[in-house]
Parts: structure tokens; sequence; C-alpha cells
């Protein structure tokens, strides 16, 4: 079957879009496609510095003959409603058919399109497609033109089974010609199908595909590090950018000067990476960074490179000179004396400035402390100190530097070496792969920090939506959550309801990984009594064990049963059975064992939970397992006597409160 072949040309588009728009426009024609009918084998897209690549395989030589019917209006419906629905179809009121139902008599209009030749298609749907692209920035770049574009459009290619679809977009006509890369290649280059298309750009130094930029990309580097002993320090985000700046990467190592190398490795790191993409290096014996770095041309230099690394070296020396300025100015000030500054700078305007905040995290910070035996003093200094790196002009230049040069200068000031680790890890952990501090003092800040964000943003009406989280509040309970959990503290949240919810909503998505079912999370959650997060997770995993036994599963459905039983009697008396058995009127052998067994287990599942016993609690819900199925097997419960009646639904409320002692089993799914 025919493929198509489309490609659209234009300047430089920026990295962070790439990738973006080519997932958009495989999904946009995708859905065009789709929408005409048309089936195809395969489709994918590419994304590159000056190119949008599209590869469709398999499609139809010819659209496929449509037939659908639209219900429309009543006959007796509003003038307006027939004429727009005729005006929709395109039909008049005579072609319509009438169909009978039983809200009355309605209009049917039966469209009948004949399937045109797919080209034909492909020229309406393409510049479709190309308007609807969501560009998260575009232009206008001709007078005149009302159409938007990442850059410059320059050329589109577009082939059918090797033919020239002709259509137009933005002034700019289709056509089978493209050209190679900008300092490599000359001419123009023409191209009728992919396979053809792809062997040509690399014949002009370009690689198409994102995925192989980047393997050439990080095996140069690893290359050349190699030869000098070295070996790249690990960036996924860099390289993912920076091989949507080159259409043929090209590795060459660089010099950092001797008067650099005493700045923080952090500094250097972040300024190479943030102004000029390069990538740093470090000796794999010492894992410190070395006085070289990797940086990626575009080009294949006659010298093997000399004057683009020379280049490179003074554009960096520049970099750097401004960087060790602010370094050695910043040391001139002490850290404490800085905190008076924080006083200037606005948190949120419902929320006070950071010096208030500071006040909050300080006060929080030295109760944590206490809690979880973390050093009183040391927490609250930390805690003191934690944001005064924000006035340094390092942190001003980097704020991703925030904290980490905060445990510099506290160093520099001679601070406690506790003090300045925990201003460092505060903010910690940053995502899913961060670590969590583990030092007490650090850990009793950085839960300082996250909980005074979570309670004064939810106070203040700031929670996060389904469409946005401006304030990170997710990722600050998320970072609640690991930290309490990896460290096993044994610490109450004790937090509003709202927030606590939020937090098993939370709570989900950290244990999702592990296997852990929600539902159970919030079984156990709806209690309204359980805020340590480690003693919660503990009753979870043993209710899920327990679950995934014959005994579990048969209980639960046991549960189930009284629990519609219950719910249906309940609505019908108007009242809610509470477990107020009357011994003397059971008169059938399985609702006395059932009586007994819950009496047994009622007993035995408080001490079991008070000691934190899960496992032994399971143990008695199990043992209610034969019981409860004897009941359902020889019992009716709605007996003809009603006192008799009342009795057994005390019994099976009496199961319900048994098993709510460990969980609320009506959140349980299954």
């Amino acid at each position: 079957m025919p493929d198509l072949l489309l490609e659209l040309f234009s300047e430089e588009i920026p990295a962070r879009m790439q990738q973006g728009a080519a997932r958009d426009l495989e999904r946009l024609m995708v859905g065009a496609l789709t929408d005409r009918g048309f089936l195809f084998e395969g489709i994918k897209a590419f994304g590159g510095p000056r190119r949008l690549t599209l590869a469709v395989a398999g499609l139809p030589a010819q659209q496929q003959d449509v037939r659908e019917e639209l219900k429309g209006p009543k006959v007796d419906a509003p003038p307006a409603a027939i004429e727009g629905f005729l005006k929709k179809t395109g039909l008049t009121r005579d072609q319509l058919k009438v169909e009978t139902t039983p809200k009355g008599d309605v209009y049917i209009a039966v469209i009948e399109r004949k399937g045109r030749e797919t080209p034909h298609v492909l020229a309406e749907i393409i510049p479709e497609v190309m308007a609807k692209l969501p560009w998260p920035k575009s232009m206008r770049w001709k007078p005149g033109l009302a159409v938007r574009w990442v850059r410059p459009l320059h050329s589109i290619l577009c082939t059918f089974d090797g033919e020239l679809v002709p259509f137009s977009f933005a002034g700019v006509s289709s056509g089978l010609h493209t050209r190679g890369h900008r300092f490599l290649s000359q001419g123009s280059i023409e191209a009728r199908r992919f396979d053809d298309y792809a062997d040509k750009l690399k014949a002009a130094h370009v690689v198409l595909e994102a995925e192989e930029r980047s393997a050439i990309i990080f095996e140069g580097i690893k290359q050349a590090a190699f030869v000098h002993h070295l070996e790249m320090i690990p960036d996924e985000g860099l390289l993912a950018e920076v091989c949507g700046l080159a259409e043929w990467p090209t590795v060459y190592i660089g010099t950092i000067q001797d008067e650099f190398m005493d700045v923080p490795a952090e500094i250097l790191q972040t300024s190479m990476r943030t102004h000029q993409k390069y990538f740093s290096l470090r000796d794999p014996k010492t894992q410190r960074m070395a006085n070289r770095f990797a940086l990626v041309a575009n080009m294949v230099a006659q010298d093997g490179g000399k004057e683009v690394v020379g280049g490179n070296e003074r554009v960096l020396r520049a970099r750097l000179s401004d960087a060790k300025f602010f370094w050695d100015e910043d040391r001139k000030h002490t850290l404490a004396s800085r905190v008076k500054k924080l006083e200037g700078i606005v948190f949120h305007a419902k929320l006070g400035t950071q010096a208030e905040r500071v006040a909050r995290i300080e006060k929080m910070a030295g109760e944590i402390a206490a809690k979880i035996g973390a050093d009183v003093e040391k927490a609250k200094r930390a805690a003191h100190l934690a944001k005064a790196d924000l006035t340094t002009g390092v942190v001003g230049e980097f704020p991703e530097l925030q904290g980490v040069m905060g445990r510099y200068y506290a160093l520099h000031d001679k601070e406690d070496a506790a003090v300045a680790d925990a201003i460092r890890d505060h903010y910690k952990p940053v995502g899913p792969s961060d670590a969590v501090p583990s030092d007490k003092v650090a850990i009793a800040v950085a839960l300082a920090d996250k909980l005074d964000a979570l309670t004064g943003f939810f106070k203040a009406g700031e929670k996060p939506t389904g469409s946005g989280d401006p304030f990170a509040l997710r990722r600050a309970a998320l970072g609640v959550i690991r930290i309490l959990l990896e460290n096993k503290l044994r610490f109450p949240l004790a937090l509003p309801d709202d927030l606590m919810g939020f937090f098993a909503d939370r709570l989900k998505v950290a244990l999702k990984e592990k296997g852990t079912r929600h539902d159970l999370i919030d079984a156990v959650f709806s209690l309204g009594n359980e805020d340590d997060l480690v003693r919660l997770v503990a009753r979870v995993e043993a209710l899920q064990s327990f679950l995934k036994t014959d005994d579990g599963r048969n209980l639960l459905a046991g549960y189930k049963r009284a629990a519609n039983i219950l719910k249906v009697e309940e609505k019908k008396d108007n009242k809610t059975y509470i477990s107020e058995v009357i011994p003397a009127l059971l008169s059938e052998p399985a609702e006395k064992a059932l009586h007994a067994a819950l009496s047994t287990a009622i007993g035995a599942i408080g001490p079991a939970l008070d000691k934190e016993d899960f496992a032994a609690a399971m143990q008695q819900m199990a043992a209610l397992r034969v019981p409860v199925d004897a009941f359902f097997e020889a019992v009716k419960v709605n007996a003809d006597d009603a006192a008799v009646r009342a009795n057994r639904l005390s019994l099976l409320a009496g199961l319900r409160a048994a098993l709510h002692r460990v969980a609320d089993f009506s959140k349980i799914e299954g």
C-alpha cells in the first residue's frame, strides 16, 4: 500500500518544543485520517532543529465510501432548528427521512459520500493539521499573513506513493525538495519516499531521529572523555536539549582555566549547563569535577575543532568570571546577616514575607525536632538560616542552587556541619529520584518547610486544581510522605481533614509503584483517626496480604453481603443497627457460633491494634470466615418474628463494627 511523506522545513525550532511538536503532529494526523475513515499500518513523527517530519505507512489509494445517518430535530420543531440541521447536513427538507420514535416523528439525514482519491483528501487535511499545531510560542513572519508558525516556514515536502501532494500553507506551496545541513551541504534534495528521504538527509549531514542524535552525543562524550581518563557527569535533561540543537552533532573537549577551579563545582556545572549547554566531566577515581568540559557542535571542523574549542573557552571564561565574582562577593557577608533582608521579599500576598515564613518554619522545626529526637537548637538555627541564600548573588543568577549555596556559605561562616547540611537538604526531595534527608536535624527543617507551605496555602484557599499546582503542593506532600516512610518516623501529622484527604491521595501515588491498592488506603484513612503514616502503611500492607488469602476474600464477600442487608433494612426501618445482641434470642446454632466468634474477635482485635500487631488482628478476622459463611448458609436474617429479626440484624451490625476496627470495608473494592 502507498505511503505518505511530509516534511515541514523552517528556521531553527527551539529544542524544548521539537519533540512535543512531533507528538502533536502525529496525534493530529491520526485524528484527521481516522475521522475520514482511513486505516493505515503505521505512523511516526520526527522532530529536529529545522524540520518536522511525518511518515505514514500503508494508506489506501482511495478513501472508503461513507454512509451515515444523522438524527435531527422533531418534525414539529421550530423552523430555525430545522434550517440549522439542513445547513449542517447540506440537504434539502425533501431529502430528509422521517422516523417514528417514542418521543414523536424526527427527521433523519442520510448522508452518502463517495470516497475520493487519497491525495485529494490529504491536500485538505494537512493544512488543517498544520494550523492546529499548538506551539507554545509562535510568530507571524510575513506582512499581511495571519497564519502563525514557530519560526519562518521555508518549504513543505509532501508525497503520496512517490508523487507530489499539492497544497499551500502560509503562502508556501508543497514540493518535492528539502535541504540538508545548513553548512555541511549544498543545494536542494529531491525525495519521494521516506527511506530515500532519510538516506539522502544523512548523506547531507542530517541525522533525522532524535534518539540517534542523542546516542551519537552520548557515545561521543564517553569516548572523548575516556581519552582524558574522565567520564561524563550524567545529565539526561541537557542531553535531551542538546540533541535538539545539532543536526550533525560533533563532540569536542575544552579546558576550564585553573583560576575557576576553587569555585564550588555546582556553580561551575550550573553556569556551563544553563548558559552554554556544556557537559561537565569528572575524575572517576575521585568523583570530583575535572577542569574539562564537553561541547557539542553542529559542525565538523577542518582543524579538528581547535578554533571551535578556543572560541567556546573564551566565552566560558567570561561566564565563569561572573560566577566567580558572585561567589567571592557573597562570602563578604555572613549568612546570618542576610536574614533581615528576607523582610523585603514577599513569599505570598496572603502568607507574608520570607522573613515571616522563616519565623514559622523555625518554630515548627524546633517542635518537630523535639518529637523525633533531633537537636532542637540546631534545627532552629538551620531553619533560621535556610532561606538566607535567596539574597545572594549566586542564587540570584542560578535559583536552582538555593540551599546548595546556603550550605557553602554556612560552612564558610563556621556554622555547625549539621546546620549547614540541613540548609542544603531542607528542600529535598525535589523529585521522585531525589534522595530524602536522613539526618534528623535536616529532617526536622525539611518537614517544617513543606508542612508550612501546605498548611499555609490550604488555609489561604490556594489548593491545587486538576489543571494546575502553581505552588508545587503535590510535590511537597509527596516529600513529607517519603521522608516519614523512608526514615520510618513515627510522627503524627495532626492536619485538618481537607489536608489529610490531600495526603491520602498523594499516598496512593507514592505507594502505587509498590503495588499497594488505593482502595485499601481509603479504607484505612476513612477510619478518621489515623495520621501516623508509618503505622497506616503497615496496616494497609497487612490488610492487603490478608485479602489475598481465601479467608480474606471470603470474609470480604460475607461483609459485603451483611452490609447490603443492613443498608436495605436500616433504610426500611429508619434506624441504624448497632451490635446490641440479646443472647436469649439466638436460637440457631450458626448464629450462636457467629456471636461467640465475634465476641472472641472483638476482644482480641483491639489489643492487637493497640500493639500494632496488624498480622494478629488479621488472624482474628480470618477466624470469622467460617462462622460467617455458616451463618448465611443456615440462618434467615429477616425472620418472621420482629424481635428475632432485629437481633440478627444487630449480629450483622456487630460483624460490621468488628471489621471496621481494622478498616472501613465498605471502601474496599472486589
